[in-house]
């Protein structure tokens, strides 16, 4: 990796949170990433957004180096993370990219503080509504999301994902043929590193038991599910976690709406096909 990587720690809402940060540039390119993941992930756009902007990829609440509360997964609070970081880091708004988790937190963050919000990627997560219309009248996406249900469980699913050595890690990431060709076993490596971290499991797992527990709560109140910033949307199409539905009627809910369909790649959509989400990002980014 070409471009100068800097590892920062800040205090924000409470926590801890560590950072990788490039690039110098006087707009703010905030990447969030997924479960089961960390800022990893967006290696590839690191460098490629290095030249032009500062580009931020933090740990998320939980994830890998940043703190791991035994409390405050809830969406508002998520969300709260990523307010604060964006003031942390001297910007009053950001470009914000976010793939699955970070998607959910992208898209909520956009949509109850316009503010703070320039321009939004959301990539393989679909709007919070679109998809909840989905889960509750789609069979197929039902039953692409029945780990959900599981991962409700008080600490079976940490048995069930830390065994062997988190192989179950390694079938998450080569789920599609195309994942099997990109996710060597160094990738695997780290990513089983990071979530190996004490508390870290369960903290990536309490997102999930906080929105089935508490939904987005009044997050949302009052706001039409409306997103009034220019928003990308990025789709793998080989992605097992989503019905290719939810990304249909988007906009709906988002005036200024492009869509991205990449038919041979996965969730994993930013590492399986840097080159293409980086060109769409560009493109998007510098209109």
């Amino acid at each position: 990796m070409s471009a100068a990587l800097e590892h920062h720690y800040l205090k924000v809402n409470g926590i801890r949170f560590h950072l990788v940060r490039t690039g110098s540039g006087d707009k703010l390119l905030l990447l969030l990433h997924g479960f089961p993941e960390f800022w990893w992930s967006w290696r590839y756009q690191l460098e490629a957004f290095a030249d032009r902007y500062t580009v931020v990829a933090p740990d998320l609440r939980g994830y890998n180096e940043t703190d791991k509360p035994a409390r405050g997964y809830e969406l508002h609070v998520l969300v709260q993370d990523i307010v604060e970081l964006i003031q942390a880091l001297g910007f009053q708004r950001a470009y914000v990219a976010g793939h699955d988790w970070g998607g959910m937190i992208a898209w909520s963050l956009a949509i109850t503080h316009p503010e703070r919000v320039e321009r939004l990627i959301a990539l393989n997560m679909p709007h919070p509504a679109r998809f909840y219309e989905e889960l509750q009248r789609n069979p197929e996406q039902r039953r692409r999301s029945r780990y959900i249900l599981f991962f409700q469980i008080p600490w079976l699913p940490e048995a069930f994902l830390s065994a062997r050595d988190g192989a179950a890690f390694e079938r998450i990431f080569r789920s599609t043929p195309v994942d099997r060709l990109v996710f060597d076993d160094e990738t695997i490596r780290r990513y089983k590193q990071a979530m190996a971290r004490p508390g870290a499991l369960t903290a990536a797992l309490n997102y999930y038991r906080a929105i089935g527990r508490h939904g987005a709560g009044s997050l949302f109140r009052g706001t039409g599910m409306r997103v009034h910033a220019p928003t990308l949307l990025i789709w793998g199409e080989q992605d097992v976690a989503f019905a290719p539905e939810v990304v249909q009627d988007t906009e709906r809910f988002v005036a200024d709406l492009r869509i991205c369909l990449l038919p041979h790649a996965s969730h994993w959509v930013q590492q399986v096909a840097p080159d293409e989400v980086n060109a769409a990002m560009k493109a998007f980014l510098e209109v």
